[in-house]
Formats: C-alpha cells, structure tokens, sequence
C-alpha cells in the first residue's frame, strides 16, 4: 500500500526552527523522511540534534528575516547544498504586545515584515523554483487571529490574518500549476510567544477555561498536520487554513 504520507527524498525550508513550533513541525517532517534546511537568527543545535536522531540530513542557514535581503540566498543556498526544493513552512514569527492606542509605528512594521512580508517574498523565491517543475508544498503558519480580532497585538492580528489571504490568493494563482499552497492556524501553543500570557494568572486561567481539550498544546502536536500539507496525502487541498486549536473556534 503507498504510503501517501511519506517524505523520503524531499528538502524542507523551516524558517523558525530553532525552538517551539519550527522546531517541532521540523522534527515531524524530518521523521517522515524529509532532509530539514532550518532558518532562523539563533543557533539550530539542538534541532539539530533532533533531526539528525531521525536519519535525514540537516542544514542550518543563519537568517534575520526581518527583511526580505536574505530571501533569494537561503532558496538558492537549499538548492546548491541538496539539489532541489520540495517544501516551504513559514513559520518564523515574532509579537509585539501593547493597546491599539498606543501601538507603535517600530513595533507595527517589525511584525509586519517578518510575520508576512518576509513570507509572501520567501513563498515567491520558493515558488519560482516549485513553479518551473511543476510540484511543490507550502505551508504558511497563520493563527487563530487569522479568524480572530485577538487582545492587545494589532500587529499581529493584521499579519495573520494577512497570511490566510496571501495563502488563498497563492492558491489561486498556483493550485492549476502543481502547487500547494495552505496554512495551519494554531491555537493556544507553549512557545516562547505565549510565555507572558501562561505567566500571568487571571489570562491563563481565562484562555484555558475556553479551550474544550482544556490544556495548552505542544509543538509536536502540529506536527501531523504538516506533514500532511506537505505530503501527497494532501494532493487535492489547496487555499485551506486548518485549525489546530484543542476545540478552541468550536466553542
């Protein structure tokens, strides 16, 4: 029986994959079979160490992607270091926290152009390569504020759900051409993101108290849904933002 879910053989960009969900989502694809190229500012060693466990090769690009400067170099440096480019997960993220009225200009472009600019531009260098052989899988990681109006991060609501309509608008333009653009939408995660809200009592309690699974997720736990979106398990589903919340838009 075809295994449909299998990686063996295809390349992954990770962007964010030194820790939390990059990290937990490159582990999975890498226990599927797929050689892991992670991208991020800070060190890679202990996904690394993780990836390597699994058998398939590792490369790590050193990256700030608050800029589109080094977009061209990391899918050019994938394709020179493994031969080829089969999937992209944009995941690199950051949040700034503050009410709307007093939300600043720096803290609005620095999320702006990491959490969607810098995704749009990398899906396009990507996409080049995808387009020109006719297959490819990218997966962008929205949010449940792709659904949402959220509390207290404007910048952030308006970069994910900016995320969920490039993806639909990719899909549009990409599906009839062999490739699959989608997004996952996590929920309530344990991530260095959300360290101020699971600190914090009265915010913790209230975000646990709506959720129906009744508990934080772990990054690992996103890490089937990759994998599905970047496999051939998938091959039909173009434009979709999947939840991945504990119930969490159920309710």
């Amino acid at each position: 029986m075809v295994n449909f879910f299998d990686l063996s053989g295809r390349i992954a960009i990770v962007t964010g994959a030194n820790t939390g969900i990059g990290q937990g989502i490159a582990v999975a694809l890498a226990e599927a079979g797929a050689s892991i190229v992670a991208v991020g500012r800070s060190s890679m060693e202990e996904t690394e160490a993780l990836v390597t466990k699994t058998g398939v090769r590792f490369h790590a690009i050193k990256a700030d992607l608050g800029t589109i400067a080094p977009v061209k170099k990391i899918v050019a440096e994938t394709i020179s270091v493994f031969g080829g480019l089969d999937i992209l997960i944009n995941n690199a993220g950051i949040i700034r926290r503050a009410d709307a009225i007093d939300f600043t200009e720096d803290d609005w472009d620095a999320v702006i152009d990491t959490n969607l600019k810098t995704a749009f531009f990398l899906s396009q260098a990507a996409g080049r390569h995808m387009l020109e052989k006719g297959s490819g899988k990218i997966v962008n990681i929205a949010s449940l504020l792709s659904f949402q109006g959220g509390i207290r991060i404007p910048s952030y609501t308006a970069s994910k759900s900016g995320l969920a309509g490039i993806t639909r608008l990719l899909a549009c333009e990409w599906a009839g051409k062999g490739v699959n653009v989608n997004a996952i939408a996590p929920g309530y995660f344990s991530t260095n993101n959300t360290t101020a809200l699971r600190e914090d009592p009265d915010r913790n309690a209230a975000i646990l108290a709506r959720i129906p699974a009744g508990r934080w997720g772990t990054p690992s736990e996103l890490g089937g849904t990759a994998v599905f979106l970047a496999s051939a398990a998938s091959e039909y589903v173009h434009g979709t933002v999947i939840p991945v919340d504990g119930g969490w838009l159920a309710r």
